[in-house]
């Protein structure tokens, strides 16, 4: 019976545990507002979470938004891969939060697809430059994160006070990686 107990009583502490870690992963914040005119364009990527959509990628990986008439947003990532090609993805974003337009899903997936839910991704801007000159992208499970720069490299300072930022928002800094811009193609 005392082992049951004992067991009990370690199983609700560990349950407990997880359930405070979860809670404090469930608030993430984003920034209060994004101006979709200011915000399209191109990006260049400086960092990311590894991921499987970019494991054929050696550098130069880009993304580039372009408004729609009808709101939504024209997606293009493009890539240069370990076999010296262009990888280009063309997908789709739409609005999540239109009070903030912080919130947006991004799709990849063939457009027939688009009525099944899970093949929109979460892409929530967690830091913006108010010049729009960098973003910081996440979601909410903190599965994936990015950050993108107008330009494709940025200052140490500016990076490791974004990076201090969204630690603080439950992103692990030592998870992120740096990504290789100006790589030429031979």
């Amino acid at each position: 019976m005392r082992n049951i107990a004992s067991f009990l009583i370690y199983a609700t502490s560990v349950i407990l545990s997880l359930a405070g870690v979860l809670a404090a992963q469930e608030e993430l914040k984003t920034v209060p507002k994004v101006d979709l005119n200011r915000y399209v364009g191109k990006w260049y990527e400086i960092a990311k979470y590894p991921n499987r959509f970019e494991k054929s990628c050696q550098g130069n990986v880009t993304a580039e938004y372009a408004l729609r008439p009808d709101g939504r947003i024209d997606v293009k990532n493009s890539c240069l891969k370990k076999d010296g090609k262009m990888l280009i993805a063309n997908g789709e974003a739409k609005i999540a939060d239109k009070s903030t337009n912080a919130k947006l899903k991004v799709r990849f997936a063939p457009k027939f697809l688009s009525f099944l839910p899970f093949v929109w991704g979460d892409y929530w801007v967690i830091d913006l430059d108010k010049d729009y000159k960098y973003v910081a992208i996440g979601d909410k499970p903190r599965a994936y994160f990015w950050i993108l720069s107008r330009e494709p490299t940025m200052d140490e300072k500016t990076y490791q006070a974004i990076v201090s930022r969204v630690e603080k928002l439950g992103f692990k800094p030592e998870k992120i990686e740096r990504t290789r811009q100006n790589i030429s193609v031979r």
